[in-house]
């Protein structure tokens, strides 16, 4: 399904709206993919998304650390950005296996750097920048 988000806001709602549909749908355990070019708006989803597990302070990319765990009532989240993964088994150094098969909800920027060593998402999120940059995103989401 696709669904125009006009601003950051709508961007932060929407992801609130994923993280409550988690929560109910998949019993707060998915793997989440989400893709977009730089700037496309992953990470303010993502704050969205956290917030409804109770999170309230910054969400920052971990475009440098790999990886940013969150844990709210009882809730993980793991927050992963591969944009700079080069190959994929640079993941086992970080314990990426353990978590992929553990409990929480796994949200991966940039999955297809290491599509072909991850396992089939649950939710596939594509989040597109219109031609015209000022008229917000595109949302497309497919559940499995």
């Amino acid at each position: 399904m696709a669904e125009s988000l006009a601003d950051e806001t709508a961007t932060v709602n929407y992801g609130t709206w994923l993280g409550r549909r988690i929560l109910a749908d998949y019993e707060g355990n998915a793997l989440v993919f989400l893709r977009g070019q730089l700037g496309a708006g992953k990470t303010t989803l993502v704050r969205g998304l956290l917030t409804t597990l109770g999170h309230t302070g910054a969400v920052k990319s971990p475009t440098y650390t790999l990886l940013e765990p969150y844990s709210y009532n009882g809730q993980d989240a793991f927050h992963f950005d591969l944009y700079r993964v080069a190959d994929p088994q640079e993941l086992s150094f970080v314990g990426f296996d353990e978590i992929i098969d553990g409990p929480g909800i796994k949200l991966i920027e940039w999955p297809e750097k290491a599509e072909t060593w991850l396992p089939n998402p649950d939710i596939n999120i594509t989040l597109e920048v219109p031609p015209d940059a000022t008229a917000g995103r595109i949302v497309h989401a497919t559940f499995n």
